[in-house]
């Protein structure tokens, strides 16, 4: 663990040397093709985003799902089942 709490200053440091750049060949760039530099940033922000909002709605779906589990458990179980569940073989 300690190891890879070393290397994040080594991985953001490389991070904001890549936004220096954009950002240099972005100012250096004519307004219309600025425009659409920007226009691609927006276009490849949609699948994170995309895959972010369906993980949410995937774990919001699951605690629904968990919620409903733990209020059956309320429920009187067949004493079959219970017997082979509990281990008690006679």
């Amino acid at each position: 663990m300690k190891r890879i709490l070393a290397l994040v200053p080594l991985v953001s440091a490389s991070a904001f040397a890549q936004c220096v750049m954009c950002f240099r060949t972005a100012a250096a760039q004519q307004a219309e093709r600025a425009k659409v530099l920007n226009l691609g940033i927006i276009i490849m922000l949609i699948p994170p985003v995309l895959i972010l909002a369906g993980f949410m709605v995937l774990c919001y779906k699951r605690t629904k799902t968990y919620a409903v589990a733990d209020s059956a458990e309320a429920v009187p179980v067949d004493h079959e089942l219970e017997e082979m569940f509990s281990g008690d073989r006679s």
